[in-house]
């Protein structure tokens, strides 16, 4: 029988060992989830669209996660896929006799060119420079700077399309 000193002293080596080897397969997962895109992922980038084209005529369009990404036919083979949030999901495109066509994993991700986060005590606004900087839409910014953007964006659209009931620039 080992001293007590002795069994305490292998028993929290083998903790120790325990704890390092759940740490690392944690962060072994951790690196999987993190990896980049893959060569046949369709990247779109949020409020953007990318085409796929496929090598016959489409019948159908299975949409894995809607609320991440919209898809349209063009033409037969043509699809133009639209990032609507950041996310991943899939689509898959049958034929007339329900064959699958292409099953495509789309990652929808955010457009770091010409775009700058204002941070302020923790909160986040967004801004599209080119060259300028104007406030842009994007999920995760603070909520009333949000709010106040998606407004006048919305009373801009109506105004353009002539459903403003005053004819002006209304909450500006």
């Amino acid at each position: 029988m080992l001293p007590t000193h002795a069994l305490f002293a292998r028993q929290t080596w083998q903790a120790r060992r325990a704890v390092t080897m759940a740490l690392g397969a944690f962060l072994a997962g951790g690196a999987l989830t993190l990896a980049p895109a893959h060569a046949a992922d369709l990247v779109v980038a949020y409020d953007q669209s990318q085409l796929l084209r496929l090598p016959r005529t489409v019948s159908s369009v299975i949409i894995g996660n809607p609320s991440i990404a919209d898809v349209t036919v063009q033409g037969g083979n043509l699809l133009v896929v639209t990032g609507k949030t950041f996310g991943i999901t899939n689509i898959i495109a049958l034929d007339g006799e329900r064959n699958i066509i292409q099953d495509q994993r789309v990652i929808v991700t955010r457009d770091e060119v010409r775009t700058v986060n204002l941070n302020k005590a923790g909160e986040r606004q967004s801004y599209t420079c080119t060259p300028n900087c104007s406030p842009m839409l994007t999920i995760g910014d603070e909520k009333d700077y949000f709010s106040t953007i998606s407004s006048h964006a919305q009373t801009k659209t109506r105004i353009s399309e002539g459903t403003s009931g005053s004819g002006g620039a209304e909450g500006q």
